[in-house]
C-alpha cells in the first residue's frame, strides 16, 4: 500500500509518504504559512519518490483537534487531490497521532486549545491498536476527565507542556511522567491510516472533514 499523509493541525507542517512499510517524511516549523509550504512539499516528495499520485491508493490527515484554519488547509487539499484521483481519504485523531509516537500502553494526549484550555484524550495500547479510554474533548486542565487508577499513564503533548504542573497535581500517582516536546506528526498518522484503509474504512472526497471539538475560535473582549 501506498498512502500519502499530512498534517497542519499545530505550527508545524508534515508530510509522510508510506511505501509498503518505508516511510520517507518532511517537515518544517511552519508558523503560519501551512498554505504556502504544503503543495510545493507534496510535489517535492513525490518527485524525491518517483512516484505519481495516481499510483497512490489513498490519502490520510489530521484530522483533529488542533488549529481551526491549519484542520481546514489539511482536509482542503487531501480532498482535492482525492478528487483529482478518485483515491479514499482517512482522517486520524491528532491526539491519537501522539499516543503513537510514545513508547507507553498508556497514554493521555492533550494538546493546548488556547484560551486557557486543553484537548484531552486517553488510550491504551492492545494487540490490535489504540483503544480509546477517553474520547477527545476540550477542557480546563484542572477539569479534565478522570482515568483509570491503578495504571500508570504517560502524558504527551503541548497541553502537558503548558500545564504539566497542574496536570500533575491533579492526576498525582496516575501519571507516571510526561514526555515533553511532542506534536502531532504526518508519520504516526500514515502509521495509522495503513490498517483503516486496508480494512475499506477510507470515505470519498466530499466525505472528508475536520474534527474541531471545540465551535469557539476566541473570547470575546468581555471574556477576557
Amino acid at each position: 500500500m501506498k498512502i500519502l499523509a499530512l498534517d497542519t493541525s499545530t505550527e508545524y507542517c508534515s508530510l509522510a509518504l508510506w511505501l509498503d512499510g518505508d516511510v520517507l517524511t518532511k517537515e518544517v516549523l511552519a508558523g503560519q504559512q501551512h498554505t504556502e509550504l504544503l503543495l510545493p512539499m507534496v510535489q517535492t516528495m513525490l518527485a524525491e519518490s518517483g512516484l505519481a499520485l495516481t499510483q497512490l491508493d489513498g490519502y490520510a490527515f489530521g484530522a483533529g483537534p488542533g488549529s481551526f484554519t491549519g484542520l481546514r488547509i489539511a482536509c482542503g487539499v487531501v480532498q482535492g487531490l482525492a478528487f483529482a484521483t478518485d483515491l479514499p481519504v482517512i482522517g486520524i485523531s491528532t491526539l491519537e497521532a501522539m499516543a503513537q509516537k510514545i513508547n507507553a500502553r498508556h497514554v493521555m494526549a492533550a494538546l493546548d486549545a488556547r484560551m486557557g484550555e486543553i484537548y484531552f484524550a486517553a488510550y491504551r495500547q492492545t494487540e490490535s491498536g489504540w483503544s480509546v479510554v477517553q474520547t477527545p474533548v476540550l477542557c480546563l486542565p484542572e477539569l479534565a476527565p478522570r482515568i483509570e487508577e491503578g495504571v500508570k499513564w504517560v502524558g504527551c503533548g503541548s497541553g502537558f507542556d503548558l500545564y504539566g504542573e497542574r496536570l500533575s497535581a491533579y492526576y498525582g500517582d496516575c501519571l507516571a511522567g510526561i514526555e515533553s516536546g511532542c506534536y502531532p506528526h504526518a508519520r504516526e498518522i500514515a502509521q495509522l491510516a495503513v490498517p483503516k484503509l486496508l480494512a475499506g474504512l477510507g470515505v470519498s472526497a466530499e466525505e472528508a472533514a475536520p474534527v474541531y471539538v471545540r465551535d469557539k475560535v476566541a473570547l470575546k473582549v468581555s471574556e477576557r
